[in-house]
């Protein structure tokens, strides 16, 4: 979608002028003959840049400029003027102006100029977003063996250089330990660029990931700079890798392998120094296996493996989750409610498929949609449909559902996973207790963990 670009003058000569050159360069101009009737166009469309005259009739630019920043801070403003002064032009960029451009206009510096204001107004934009994500740390939550082996994971690896591939299920809170890793990390300081691969079209992708030229494709009117690029000197974190087509993994691969690119549409080569995280909720062995999947981006990505726990290997948890959300939504005015003792054992008697994003999502469908204050275990029950008291779902199938969805071979390696956690689990992580009460051997237990990625 074309960029707007308000025009803000008296005189019909300059709004053609400038809107003919606009429309040329692939941009949407709109026009108005009064500050006024500007400002009043800002509050009812989206403008992405305004250019203002300063000298018109009732309210002059410099007013104007200033109404624009009280109310609409991010909007770009390039002031214009038939009768500029140095004092006109401080004055102006003391008010919020990107740049002062005199008359007769240079058309040439009119396009550098909006490109400019534009290209600089999308990185605050990106770094606003990412300042709102980053402002409640996202915490790992719990205190089971589990976790907090997971937490010593992430301390020993955030402060290195080394690339890391987070793997777990959906909802189980990958994203959380990429922003654990950030946090402790010596490029904290700088954001964290983010890229959902399952999110983006595939034909988008590349310029995503490198960026594009302006006139690269259909829709570039501007060059743009990608994530590699915006990661440089700090941490890129590609979600859900196990989504790009094999086109692009050929790519990525290269890339990660010299740290250098191309953007799309241009033959300048960009080196970066970039420290990648990523994530994936599927089995990319046997992806792999499949042909889905390069190998050789497999084992570059792989350099420090870190497997997220899915809820049902840490249902300890729960008491402690459940307080955290209710916090939460209470702090949203969502009121406040207190869980009978019942209550939190009904939930732990749950499977819970989707993991800690399930959990959240039915505390907040609690705090919003149950008018008591008071919340006991027969609703739970009712809502999870779980049988009070009982120790396992109240459907034993439900609980082996998931590998139905696996080929034999990795049924069996999920199974055995799960089987060895909830083993060390009921004791403590103490791998020598575990082994006694499976009858294994320490060694033999020791090296099954390590196959299935149980251990670092």
């Amino acid at each position: 979608m074309a960029q707007k670009i308000l025009i803000v003058d008296d005189e019909k000569s300059i709004q053609e002028s400038l809107a003919g050159i606009l429309g040329d360069e692939g941009f949407e101009p709109t026009c108005s003959d009064s500050a006024e009737e500007g400002l009043a166009r800002i509050e009812e469309e989206k403008i992405d840049l305004v250019l203002m005259d300063i000298w018109m009739p009732g309210m002059d630019g410099i007013d104007a400029l200033k109404r624009i920043k009280e109310t609409h801070p991010h909007l770009p403003v390039i002031m214009i003027s038939g009768h500029g002064t140095i004092e006109t032009a401080v004055q102006a960029t003391r008010n919020g102006a990107f740049d002062f451009i005199e008359k007769p206009l240079s058309y040439d510096k009119i396009i550098l100029a909006v490109n400019n204001a534009l290209y600089l107004s999308s990185l605050e934009k990106e770094n606003l977003i990412l300042r709102q994500r980053s402002a409640p740390k996202a915490v790992l939550i719990g205190n089971s063996a589990i976790i907090e082996r997971l937490r010593v994971q992430i301390e020993r690896v955030a402060p290195t250089d080394a690339w890391v591939l987070i793997r777990g299920e959906h909802g189980t809170g990958k994203e959380v330990v990429a922003q654990t890793i950030h946090r402790l990390s010596s490029t904290s300081s700088k954001p964290m660029i983010e890229i959902n691969c399952a999110a983006i079209p595939e034909e988008l992708i590349e310029s995503e990931l490198f960026g594009h030229e302006k006139g690269s494709f259909t829709g570039a009117v501007t060059a743009k700079r990608g994530k590699f690029d915006l990661a440089d000197g700090g941490m890129l974190f590609l979600d859900e890798i196990g989504d790009m087509s094999l086109k692009t993994q050929a790519k990525i691969l290269r890339i990660l392998q010299e740290q250098k690119f191309e953007r799309v549409g241009g033959a300048k080569t960009i080196s970066v120094n970039v420290r990648v995280l990523a994530a994936t909720n599927k089995n990319l062995e046997g992806e792999i296996e499949r042909g889905t999947f390069r190998a050789d981006l497999f084992w570059r990505l792989n350099v420090v493996p870190i497997v997220v726990p899915p809820l049902r290997e840490r249902l300890q948890d729960i008491p402690q989750l459940v307080e955290s959300f209710m916090e939460e939504f209470s702090r949203k005015g969502m009121g406040e409610k207190r869980f009978a003792p019942e209550a939190i054992q009904a939930m732990q008697h749950h499977s819970w498929p989707g993991n800690v994003r399930e959990l959240r999502n039915f505390i907040e469908r609690l705090a919003i949609m149950t008018p008591e204050p008071f919340i006991t275990g027969e609703l739970i029950a009712t809502l999870l449909q779980v049988v009070p008291g009982s120790s396992s779902p109240a459907n034993p199938a439900d609980s082996g559902s998931r590998y139905l969805r696996y080929n034999f071979k990795d049924a069996r390696r999920e199974f055995e996973r799960d089987y060895l956690q909830a083993r060390l689990n009921e004791n403590n992580g103490n791998i020598s207790a575990t082994a006694e009460r499976i009858g294994l051997e320490r060694s033999h237990l020791y090296k099954k963990m390590k196959t299935l990625e149980i251990v670092d």
